[in-house]
């Protein structure tokens, strides 16, 4: 890409600008960290182990069921089962600290899910190693550490002494970031599922995890419009909804029930060139389109009800690449790439009316936007130099684009890390190879490759925070994922079958 007053010089100096690439992404600026919290009781019950040297926690003990509530506001990075702690979950909170609960009886949240202090996310239990039902709370204070600190001082030092009793009351919604659109998406069904999307010459093709984290089904056809740009989105009763664009019809079809099986293809609108969808913060989902005259949208007149029609959004980039990302305080933003301009619009408050286009870079291939462990979105763009990214410095600033390296005129997806930071895969017909944050809201490391070259690309999350990678090419497509947070499975077929081709 090549973005607004970045262009030229780069187009007259662009060898000098790649070797100083290393430098400039070594120099991005982290975020500060926010300041402390005001933390929540985490539950109900009497301390039965305090911290210590062999302790690494505090033992909160009570009946099976008793709930179990966030200490502060953060993100979901693990939700999960392991054995020696049963079901547990981990939550990223602004100031970098991490807050840990074990041994439940049930989760209520999953990864990615934001959450606010004293929202429910669990329910008591005695899962793996325990002598009885309790809450086995950690607090670890730098990622990087071996061992926690302790729970009761920290909590104490934000208002909590421990035993207490929870709050009540309504509590915010928890946001609901878009998914990744383009010829190939992925999200997770209710029940923590993935299921896949690709969109070949034929229609498109459909497969799913017969678990949460597991294996997966083999492709099945489902018709549709061929060769179309896909997006995915919940309903606020959690069914999953596809819709499927291409030049001359839109399509939707949605899940019956959450986790279950699918409608019949209906029409939506008419064809255009690419689409996103996003999920206000009052459940509704909401559509954008580019086509020949900018782009339109239509939304849902209430959560899981009918739609509007079509109404014009007053302009941005005709036939442009649109992606969907969403603010700290539920607002969703909408970024459009053409090949000669880069425009933003965005929700002047949630649920609400949207801004006026403006100008945010030059014009490129392929976009893909995320958001930082604190919130502050982050969007890359790629061109015939390679990937830019520009980040936001506060809520309604950003700034300027920055060199990041890559593949030039790649295809670009992005996804969270359990430990919050952002990951950044592009692929072109060549490679395809990924960067990512060194800490959360950190600059970025080398680029190093995980497959081969290809046509489309999308990264999503499984129901235990690995991230997984679908590429799709002419021969078939491929994944891959993460093994451990760090380490990644071959880059193979879904299913060890070739699955649907895309050019």
């Amino acid at each position: 890409m090549l973005p607004g007053p970045l262009r030229t010089a780069l187009n007259c100096v662009l060898a000098a600008a790649a070797a100083l690439l290393p430098a400039l992404a070594a120099t991005t600026p982290a975020a500060a960290r926010t300041a402390d919290f005001a933390a929540a009781c985490p539950a109900g019950g009497f301390v039965s182990q305090h911290f210590h040297s062999g302790h690494n926690g505090v033992d909160i003990a009570n009946d099976v069921g008793t709930p179990i509530y966030a200490v502060g506001d953060g993100e979901v990075t693990i939700s999960g089962y392991t054995g020696d702690y049963g079901q547990w979950i981990r939550i990223l909170h602004p100031d970098g600290r991490i807050s840990e609960y074990g041994h439940m009886s049930r989760r209520d949240v999953s990864v990615g899910d934001r959450v606010v202090a004293g929202q429910q996310i669990a329910l008591m239990g005695a899962e793996g190693n325990s002598t009885g039902p309790h809450l086995h709370l950690r607090i670890w204070g730098d990622q990087s550490t071996s061992y926690g600190i302790d729970p009761e001082a920290y909590l104490a030092e934000r208002g909590v002494v421990l035993p207490c009793t929870p709050g009540s009351g309504p509590r915010p919604k928890q946001l609901v970031y878009p998914a990744e659109s383009g010829r190939v998406v992925s999200a997770r069904s209710a029940d923590g599922r993935l299921e896949v999307f690709a969109a070949g010459a034929d229609g498109v093709h459909h497969a799913w995890q017969q678990e949460a984290n597991g294996s997966w089904s083999a492709w099945e056809p489902l018709g549709g419009p061929g060769s179309a740009e896909l997006a995915i989105a919940p309903n606020a009763d959690g069914r999953l909804e596809m819709f499927a664009l291409n030049g001359s019809t839109f399509q939707h079809r949605w899940q019956l029930s959450p986790s279950g099986g699918w409608s019949n293809w209906e029409t939506f609108g008419g064809g255009g060139k690419d689409t996103a969808a996003g999920v206000n913060a009052d459940g509704r989902i909401e559509v954008y389109a580019s086509g020949p005259v900018g782009l339109m949208h239509r939304y849902q007149v209430a959560p899981n009800g009918g739609w509007s029609e079509w109404e014009p959004t007053g302009g941005g980039p005709a036939d442009s690449r649109v992606e969907m990302e969403k603010s700290p305080d539920g607002r969703l933003e909408v970024f459009a790439l053409g090949g000669s301009t880069f425009q933003h619009q965005y929700q002047t408050a949630p649920n609400g009316g949207w801004s006026p286009w403006d100008t945010f870079g030059g014009g490129g291939h392929d976009l893909t936007a995320d958001h930082n462990a604190d919130g502050r979105l982050e969007v890359f763009a790629s061109g015939p130099v390679g990937v830019f990214h520009k980040y936001q410095t506060g809520p309604t600033s950003w700034s300027q684009w920055e060199p990041a390296g890559g593949p030039a005129d790649s295809q670009l997806t992005s996804e969270r890390t359990a430990d919050g930071r952002v990951e950044v895969f592009a692929m072109n017909g060549n490679t395809a190879m990924h960067t990512w944050q060194t800490a959360a809201n950190a600059p970025y490391s080398d680029w190093a490759a995980f497959g081969t070259g290809g046509t489309e690309v999308t990264a999503t999350t499984n129901a235990d925070g690995r991230i997984e990678i679908f590429g799709t090419s002419q021969a078939g497509t491929y994944h891959t994922w993460q093994t451990g947070f760090t380490t990644w499975s071959d880059w193979t077929w879904v299913n060890n079958t070739a699955g649907p081709a895309l050019n």
